[in-house]
Protein backbone atom coordinates (compact mmCIF):
# COMPACT_ATOMS: atom_id res chain seq x y z
CA UNK A 1 0.00 0.00 0.00
CA UNK A 2 1.99 2.92 -1.15
CA UNK A 3 1.82 6.45 -0.26
CA UNK A 4 -0.32 7.96 3.04
CA UNK A 5 -2.62 4.90 3.62
CA UNK A 6 -6.05 5.38 5.90
CA UNK A 7 -6.64 2.32 7.97
CA UNK A 8 -9.91 1.93 10.45
CA UNK A 9 -9.83 -0.22 13.18
CA UNK A 10 -11.33 -1.50 16.07
CA UNK A 11 -9.94 -3.17 19.13
CA UNK A 12 -6.92 -0.90 19.14
CA UNK A 13 -6.67 -0.57 22.73
CA UNK A 14 -5.42 -4.40 23.21
CA UNK A 15 -3.74 -7.72 21.99
CA UNK A 16 -3.64 -7.72 18.40
CA UNK A 17 -5.07 -4.78 17.64
CA UNK A 18 -2.85 -2.67 19.86
CA UNK A 19 0.19 -4.89 18.14
CA UNK A 20 -1.23 -3.56 14.29
CA UNK A 21 -2.03 0.04 15.28
CA UNK A 22 1.52 0.59 16.93
CA UNK A 23 3.22 -0.60 13.61
CA UNK A 24 0.58 1.24 11.33
CA UNK A 25 1.16 4.87 13.57
CA UNK A 26 4.98 3.90 13.85
CA UNK A 27 5.33 4.19 9.93
CA UNK A 28 3.16 7.22 9.78
CA UNK A 29 -0.25 5.59 8.15
CA UNK A 30 -3.15 7.62 8.68
CA UNK A 31 -5.47 5.55 11.93
CA UNK A 32 -9.24 6.19 12.46
CA UNK A 33 -9.55 4.14 15.65
CA UNK A 34 -12.69 3.08 17.38
CA UNK A 35 -13.43 2.85 20.65
CA UNK A 36 -16.83 2.43 22.33
CA UNK A 37 -17.21 5.70 24.45
CA UNK A 38 -15.51 9.13 24.71
CA UNK A 39 -13.06 8.50 27.81
CA UNK A 40 -12.17 5.03 25.73
CA UNK A 41 -11.37 7.39 22.97
CA UNK A 42 -9.23 9.86 24.52
CA UNK A 43 -6.70 7.16 25.90
CA UNK A 44 -6.26 5.96 22.49
CA UNK A 45 -6.09 9.37 21.13
CA UNK A 46 -3.30 10.05 23.96
CA UNK A 47 -1.48 6.87 23.17
CA UNK A 48 -1.41 7.03 19.40
CA UNK A 49 -1.07 11.09 19.39
CA UNK A 50 -2.15 11.99 15.38
CA UNK A 51 -4.76 9.26 15.12
CA UNK A 52 -8.35 10.32 14.77
CA UNK A 53 -11.10 8.38 16.86
CA UNK A 54 -14.66 7.26 16.11
CA UNK A 55 -17.09 6.14 18.86
CA UNK A 56 -20.04 3.60 18.65
CA UNK A 57 -20.84 0.53 20.70
CA UNK A 58 -20.59 -2.51 18.81
CA UNK A 59 -22.29 -4.80 21.51
CA UNK A 60 -25.82 -2.26 20.22
CA UNK A 61 -24.88 -2.36 16.34
CA UNK A 62 -28.59 -1.01 15.53
CA UNK A 63 -27.46 2.32 16.96
CA UNK A 64 -23.60 2.34 15.44
CA UNK A 65 -25.17 4.41 12.04
CA UNK A 66 -26.73 6.99 14.59
CA UNK A 67 -23.65 7.40 16.30
CA UNK A 68 -21.59 7.67 12.93
CA UNK A 69 -23.66 10.32 12.16
CA UNK A 70 -22.50 12.58 14.81
CA UNK A 71 -19.19 12.61 14.07
CA UNK A 72 -16.64 13.39 10.98
CA UNK A 73 -15.63 10.16 9.09
CA UNK A 74 -13.09 9.54 6.73
CA UNK A 75 -13.09 10.44 3.08
CA UNK A 76 -10.75 7.80 2.46
CA UNK A 77 -10.48 4.58 3.77
CA UNK A 78 -7.76 2.04 2.51
CA UNK A 79 -8.59 -0.78 5.11
CA UNK A 80 -11.02 -1.76 7.52
CA UNK A 81 -9.05 -4.08 9.78
CA UNK A 82 -12.33 -5.84 12.54
CA UNK A 83 -10.02 -6.97 15.62
CA UNK A 84 -11.99 -6.47 18.52
CA UNK A 85 -13.75 -9.45 19.74
CA UNK A 86 -15.57 -10.87 22.99
CA UNK A 87 -15.28 -14.00 24.15
CA UNK A 88 -17.92 -16.00 27.19
CA UNK A 89 -17.63 -19.82 27.69
CA UNK A 90 -19.85 -22.02 28.39
CA UNK A 91 -21.97 -25.10 27.62
CA UNK A 92 -25.10 -24.88 25.56
CA UNK A 93 -27.07 -25.85 28.45
CA UNK A 94 -25.54 -22.97 30.86
CA UNK A 95 -25.63 -20.03 27.89
CA UNK A 96 -28.51 -17.53 28.18
CA UNK A 97 -29.19 -15.34 24.96
CA UNK A 98 -27.77 -12.05 26.62
CA UNK A 99 -24.91 -14.35 26.17
CA UNK A 100 -25.73 -15.70 23.03
CA UNK A 101 -26.40 -12.01 21.69
CA UNK A 102 -23.64 -9.76 23.10
CA UNK A 103 -21.01 -12.32 21.79
CA UNK A 104 -23.12 -12.65 17.97
CA UNK A 105 -23.25 -8.68 18.14
CA UNK A 106 -19.97 -7.53 18.81
CA UNK A 107 -18.10 -10.86 16.57
CA UNK A 108 -20.20 -10.60 13.73
CA UNK A 109 -23.12 -7.64 13.34
CA UNK A 110 -21.28 -4.82 14.47
CA UNK A 111 -18.49 -5.84 12.23
CA UNK A 112 -21.27 -6.30 8.82
CA UNK A 113 -22.37 -2.94 9.83
CA UNK A 114 -19.24 -1.47 10.12
CA UNK A 115 -18.11 -2.70 6.80
CA UNK A 116 -21.68 -2.06 5.34
CA UNK A 117 -20.88 1.74 6.83
CA UNK A 118 -17.19 1.89 5.32
CA UNK A 119 -17.58 0.10 1.56
CA UNK A 120 -18.47 2.78 -0.17
CA UNK A 121 -14.68 4.76 0.73
CA UNK A 122 -13.29 1.12 0.26
CA UNK A 123 -14.80 0.54 -3.04
CA UNK A 124 -13.39 3.92 -4.40
CA UNK A 125 -10.05 3.10 -2.99
CA UNK A 126 -9.66 -0.55 -4.00
CA UNK A 127 -9.11 -1.23 -0.18
CA UNK A 128 -9.07 -4.21 1.69
CA UNK A 129 -11.28 -5.24 4.72
CA UNK A 130 -9.63 -7.41 7.42
CA UNK A 131 -10.88 -9.87 9.65
CA UNK A 132 -9.28 -11.22 12.63
CA UNK A 133 -11.21 -14.56 13.09
CA UNK A 134 -9.92 -17.20 15.14
CA UNK A 135 -9.20 -20.70 15.00
CA UNK A 136 -12.87 -21.35 16.76
CA UNK A 137 -14.15 -20.26 12.81
CA UNK A 138 -12.66 -22.63 12.07
CA UNK A 139 -13.43 -25.94 14.12
CA UNK A 140 -15.86 -25.77 17.89
CA UNK A 141 -15.11 -27.65 20.82
CA UNK A 142 -17.13 -27.79 23.75
CA UNK A 143 -17.90 -24.50 25.85
CA UNK A 144 -17.52 -22.66 23.05
CA UNK A 145 -20.53 -22.76 21.39
CA UNK A 146 -21.55 -19.37 20.94
CA UNK A 147 -18.39 -17.87 20.60
CA UNK A 148 -17.57 -20.15 17.74
CA UNK A 149 -20.99 -19.58 15.96
CA UNK A 150 -20.05 -15.76 16.12
CA UNK A 151 -16.40 -16.59 14.77
CA UNK A 152 -17.87 -19.16 12.24
CA UNK A 153 -20.43 -16.39 10.80
CA UNK A 154 -17.67 -13.90 10.73
CA UNK A 155 -16.18 -16.20 8.06
CA UNK A 156 -19.23 -16.49 6.09
CA UNK A 157 -19.66 -12.97 6.30
CA UNK A 158 -16.00 -12.85 4.63
CA UNK A 159 -16.51 -15.38 1.97
CA UNK A 160 -19.98 -13.64 0.65
CA UNK A 161 -18.02 -10.32 0.98
CA UNK A 162 -15.14 -11.27 -1.01
CA UNK A 163 -17.02 -12.60 -3.86
CA UNK A 164 -19.40 -9.65 -3.78
CA UNK A 165 -16.98 -7.30 -4.17
CA UNK A 166 -13.87 -8.66 -5.97
CA UNK A 167 -14.98 -7.13 -8.88
CA UNK A 168 -15.14 -3.88 -7.17
CA UNK A 169 -11.49 -4.10 -6.11
CA UNK A 170 -11.97 -4.85 -2.38
CA UNK A 171 -9.61 -7.42 -0.69
CA UNK A 172 -10.88 -9.66 1.68
CA UNK A 173 -8.56 -11.22 4.37
CA UNK A 174 -9.55 -13.17 6.93
CA UNK A 175 -7.07 -14.71 10.20
CA UNK A 176 -7.20 -17.46 12.11
CA UNK A 177 -5.23 -17.18 14.93
CA UNK A 178 -4.86 -20.11 17.56
CA UNK A 179 -4.04 -19.22 21.16
CA UNK A 180 -2.76 -15.46 21.21
CA UNK A 181 -0.81 -13.90 24.75
CA UNK A 182 -3.71 -11.25 25.32
CA UNK A 183 -6.04 -9.99 28.06
CA UNK A 184 -8.45 -11.65 26.20
CA UNK A 185 -6.70 -15.20 26.72
CA UNK A 186 -6.41 -14.77 30.24
CA UNK A 187 -9.92 -14.42 30.48
CA UNK A 188 -10.42 -17.45 28.63
CA UNK A 189 -8.13 -19.20 30.79
CA UNK A 190 -9.75 -17.72 33.50
CA UNK A 191 -12.77 -19.22 32.38
CA UNK A 192 -11.25 -22.39 31.88
CA UNK A 193 -9.94 -22.25 35.33
CA UNK A 194 -6.31 -23.19 34.21
CA UNK A 195 -3.06 -21.16 35.08
CA UNK A 196 -2.15 -18.69 32.31
CA UNK A 197 1.11 -18.63 31.09
CA UNK A 198 1.85 -16.19 28.36
CA UNK A 199 4.93 -17.41 27.20
CA UNK A 200 3.09 -20.56 25.46
CA UNK A 201 0.85 -18.82 23.25
CA UNK A 202 1.40 -16.51 20.10
CA UNK A 203 3.22 -13.12 20.68
CA UNK A 204 0.19 -10.44 19.66
CA UNK A 205 3.78 -8.93 17.02
CA UNK A 206 3.77 -12.43 15.14
CA UNK A 207 0.12 -11.99 14.57
CA UNK A 208 0.34 -8.46 13.71
CA UNK A 209 3.23 -9.82 11.12
CA UNK A 210 1.15 -12.05 8.85
CA UNK A 211 -1.66 -8.83 8.97
CA UNK A 212 0.61 -6.08 7.57
CA UNK A 213 2.10 -9.03 5.22
CA UNK A 214 -1.70 -9.66 3.81
CA UNK A 215 -2.19 -5.81 3.62
CA UNK A 216 0.80 -4.66 2.32
CA UNK A 217 1.00 -7.34 -0.62
CA UNK A 218 0.63 -5.68 -4.10
CA UNK A 219 -2.75 -5.61 -5.51
CA UNK A 220 -1.89 -8.58 -8.29
CA UNK A 221 -2.87 -10.84 -5.20
CA UNK A 222 -4.74 -11.24 -2.23
CA UNK A 223 -4.70 -13.61 0.90
CA UNK A 224 -7.94 -15.01 1.20
CA UNK A 225 -7.30 -17.30 4.59
CA UNK A 226 -4.65 -17.38 6.82
CA UNK A 227 -4.05 -19.44 9.67
CA UNK A 228 -1.42 -19.10 12.67
CA UNK A 229 -1.08 -21.04 15.13
CA UNK A 230 1.64 -21.27 18.35
CA UNK A 231 5.06 -22.17 16.86
CA UNK A 232 5.76 -24.14 20.10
Amino acid sequence: MAGMATHVITGAGSGIGAAVTRRLHARGDELVLHARDAGRAKQLAAEFPGARTLVGDLADPDKLSWAFSHQSLPDRVDSLLHIAGVVDLGDVGDLTPKSWRHQLNVNLIAPAELTRHFLPQLRAAGGHVIFVNSGAGLSASAGWSAYAASKHGLKALADSLRQEEHAAGVRVTSVYPGRTASPMQAKVHQQEGKEYDASKWIDPESVATTILMALDLPEDAEVNDLTVRPGR
